[in-house]
């Protein structure tokens, strides 16, 4: 399967579930992750898709590390389900804070 499926999948459903999906690129500064996802309230989560198997850069990894220090969770996902089950899991913690 390829990254840009799995990316679709996620965020179509995401969509469907009320949330706010952008591309996410920031010229002059690489490894960003590749989607914001923006929840009611402001929450909003990141993820990086990559094709099944395939892993983050080292400067994706220290990109997603230095989001986190920041309180950002940003994801790395492969899967449809899995991307699925992190909006979910984002949603549910949205509606519990």
């Amino acid at each position: 399967m390829l990254e840009k499926t799995i990316e679709k999948a996620v965020c179509d459903y995401a969509k469907e579930k009320g949330c706010l999906v952008y591309k996410f690129s920031s010229p002059g500064h690489a490894a960003v992750p590749d989607r914001m996802f923006i929840l009611p309230g402001g929450r909003m989560f990141m993820i990086e898709f990559k094709a099944p198997g395939k892993i983050p850069t080292p400067a994706q990894n220290r990109e997603h590390m230095r989001l986190g220090s920041f309180g950002v969770n940003v994801y790395v996902i492969d899967d449809t389900q899995l991307g699925k089950q992190t909006v979910d899991h984002e949603i549910t913690q949205n509606a519990n804070s």
